[in-house]
């Protein structure tokens, strides 16, 4: 394998086909060691073991059965020798549901890393996709 942009983009391809399957694992397997993952509430899981250790109980309980859909990499850049910076757009449907929910939207921020003879996510940022609309509503909850 080659140090490409498009060898940088299917890695999240990869990691839903993990999702997917419910193998946290499998999902993390092109994490370096020593990533983090910070989830869309701000959680910080640091070093694959961990995220494996915090997915798989949440893949075998409330997320069974869960699956991301609609995966695009939006961007997909080689920064620097050995540096990748990628964009991924997702949904998420649970069990059951054929179309995700509009609070259930999401983008990644992955920094990449070329070690290994591969590119291994250094860090993972997932955020919400929520509207101004939306978060203006809650906000107004909030203060309500």
């Amino acid at each position: 394998m080659e140090p490409t942009v498009e060898a940088l983009s299917a890695v999240p391809a990869r990691m839903i086909e993990g999702w997917n399957r419910g193998d946290a694992a499998a999902f993390v397997a092109d994490f370096a060691e020593d990533a983090e993952l910070v989830d869309f509430d701000g959680t910080v899981h640091k070093g694959r073991d961990t995220v494996i250790a915090s997915q798989q109980p949440v893949f075998d309980t409330v997320l069974k059965g869960s699956r991301l859909v609609r995966g695009e990499v939006s961007f997909a850049r080689v920064v620097g020798p050995g540096w990748g910076v990628v964009h991924h757009r997702f949904g998420m449907v649970m069990a059951g549901e054929e179309e995700p929910l509009p609070s259930r939207y999401f983008l990644q921020l992955f920094a990449l890393v070329w070690q290994n003879d591969r590119w291994e996510v250094a860090t993972l940022l997932n955020s919400r996709l929520v509207s101004l609309d939306a978060a203006m509503a809650l906000d107004g909850q909030a203060a309500g």
